[in-house]
């Protein structure tokens, strides 16, 4: 995916909600930004003042073919780059369970940006649940495509614990949109249980 305009918002629904969070000339700070196709969409169609940061050099090629400047860092490093409300709103995709300290990540970038728009994969979601109940194994699924050996994903949580954790770090949760595939009614109501991943809005309390 070179262009932006290929991005599918029906396989990543996430990044559809998080478009629609972005405030039209704002400062917008993409954390794992991948090869910037996203952040270009919103540079072009929000009028947004994008950065991106990225540890992959594939994808920093990338970007800078998509003409996205980009900072090559390792989050687990700190965001030392950025100072505190340098940025209307941070996004952090698909990425917090990749880190070492979510907690320190996240304590730094509601700093570094006014708010916040992390998209958090869903370990709780029922698929998940019946996977691991009747195989007894770790369970696979669209969000989660990776064998237990070779998943980059180290920590392993829930919308609850996420919840919990924004509580613990006296961050506040500004907005919830959770993403479901399926039942949307079902998934509106519990979305512990059946929502596959959750956008949250934060910022500092």
């Amino acid at each position: 995916m070179v262009e932006a305009m290929y991005i599918d918002f029906n396989r990543r629904r996430d990044l559809g909600i998080i478009k629609e969070m972005v405030t039209p000339g704002s400062r917008v700070l993409d954390l794992g930004c991948g090869d910037g196709s996203f952040l270009k969409m919103l540079r072009d169609e929000c009028h947004a003042d994008v950065l991106g940061m990225e540890i992959d050099a594939d994808a920093i090629a990338q970007c800078v073919a998509n003409g996205v400047p980009v900072v090559q860092t390792n989050l687990d490093d700190g965001l030392d780059l950025a100072g505190d409300d340098s940025f209307d709103l941070v996004i952090l995709s698909h990425t917090l369970q990749e880190v070492r300290r979510p907690d320190v990540l996240l304590r730094r970038i509601v700093s570094v940006g006014k708010q916040a728009a992390v998209s958090f994969i869903n370990f709780g979601h029922f698929h998940c649940r019946l996977q691991l109940l009747m195989t007894g194994s770790m369970p696979r699924t669209t969000q989660i495509p990776y064998q237990w050996y070779n998943t980059p994903n180290i920590h392993l949580g829930t919308l609850k614990d996420f919840r919990r954790l924004c509580r613990h770090l006296d961050i506040r949760i500004v907005e919830e949109k959770p993403v479901g595939m399926n039942f949307p009614l079902l998934t509106a109501a519990m979305p512990n249980l059946f929502a596959v991943g959750c956008v949250f809005l934060l910022e500092r309390a």
